[in-house]
């Protein structure tokens, strides 16, 4: 090779580090397409509503990818298949659709709904079960009216289990002295489902709000299931914004008796899904935080953020004094629950 000819190649080779950025760019490329055909295979394999289907179909998905990546010599070429049959199953998955008819579990079996009069608001099927076991109960829908002009505070429940980044709230109102109504939004199961956090991610739960008394939804809780810890904190929300607040949920009971939805352990859970509507309509509203999402630590941020009523103590302190789990088996069936469990707590 000549001088000239050696000069050449050198100019038309890139430099060194364009060439790590081609490779860094290419690696995070088949990256994604890994992860979008893994979670394609997972939905095939978990939400194809006809069962003895699920295998064939989820094979045939991962025989074409192979093939994909077989017969493409262009590697570019073969990412876009790739992440064109993700998107034939994506499109397939979006067309799934929530119903409220199905064979639920008897505790979920009715979906609360609201009428709005003027200062009364009548909800239909409340849930207050008479428990026996976790799995045994009756008597577990009425309906109640309250006075909305009665509203006074919004009280947080926060449950955790163990794990430090999963927790549970529960909103309840308060009307008058001692009448209240708790709403906890739930993954609504059919008969023979039990929650999974994996299948949480799919398409395999509808969501539910329930509106519940708190002697069914929070002593079920402290009462009868296992390792469940039950913190009662009172809210600085005013009742003003109390009202405000109670008519989100309200709102969104009617539209999810006609228009339901999937429960997702993402975007629509306990939490998130009405994080940003509630957000919203605060003083002072806050930005969004990962602890919305990993929510075994929400109630530190509430109280990092002046929500909680905190008499002045610390958080640890706070908490420790708004442990319930003792004041709810003591109070166990009592007319008077709501009232005993709320003894000594901070700002009550």
């Amino acid at each position: 090779m000549t001088a000239a000819a050696q000069l050449r190649a050198r100019r038309a080779e890139p430099p060194a580090r364009f060439r790590w950025l081609r490779i860094l760019g290419l690696t995070m490329l088949w990256v994604v397409v890994a992860l979008l055909t893994l979670w394609a295979v997972a939905a095939l394999y978990i939400d194809f509503r006809v069962p003895a289907l699920r295998i064939p179909v989820t094979v045939l998905y991962v025989l074409v990818v192979l093939a994909i990546l077989v017969m493409v010599k262009r590697r570019l070429l073969a990412a876009v298949l790739c992440v064109a049959a993700f998107c034939v199953v994506v499109t397939w998955w979006f067309s799934l659709k929530p119903s409220n008819e199905g064979n639920w579990q008897a505790d979920t079996d009715r979906v609360a709904w609201a009428e709005v009069n003027g200062d009364l608001v009548a909800i239909h099927n409340l849930r207050n079960c008479d428990y026996v076991t976790t799995k045994q109960y009756s008597n577990c829908w009425s309906d109640r009216t309250f006075h909305l002009s009665q509203l006074r505070y919004a009280d947080l429940f926060f449950t955790t289990w163990g794990p430090k980044y999963i927790g549970h709230p529960i909103l309840s109102f308060q009307f008058g002295d001692n009448d209240h109504i708790a709403f906890s939004i739930e993954a609504r199961y059919k008969v023979g489902q039990d929650y999974s956090a994996v299948l949480g991610f799919f398409r395999q739960y509808e969501l539910i709000f329930l509106a519940a008394d708190e002697r069914d939804v929070i002593r079920l809780r402290t009462n009868y299931r296992k390792d469940e810890q039950v913190f009662l904190y009172r809210t600085t929300v005013s009742a003003e914004r109390a009202r405000a607040i109670f008519f989100i949920y309200i709102n969104y009971l009617n539209q999810l008796r006609d228009h339901p939805e999937w429960y997702n352990a993402l975007t629509r859970n306990c939490t998130t899904t009405l994080d940003t509507q509630i957000a919203a309509d605060m003083k002072n509203p806050q930005p969004w935080n990962y602890q919305l999402l990993l929510n075994g630590t929400l109630d530190e941020l509430l109280y990092k953020r002046g929500r909680l009523a905190t008499g002045g103590l610390s958080f640890p302190e706070l908490k420790q004094r708004e442990h319930i789990n003792a004041a709810a088996q003591a109070a166990n069936q009592s007319p008077d629950f709501s009232a005993l469990i709320r003894v000594g707590r901070v700002g009550f």
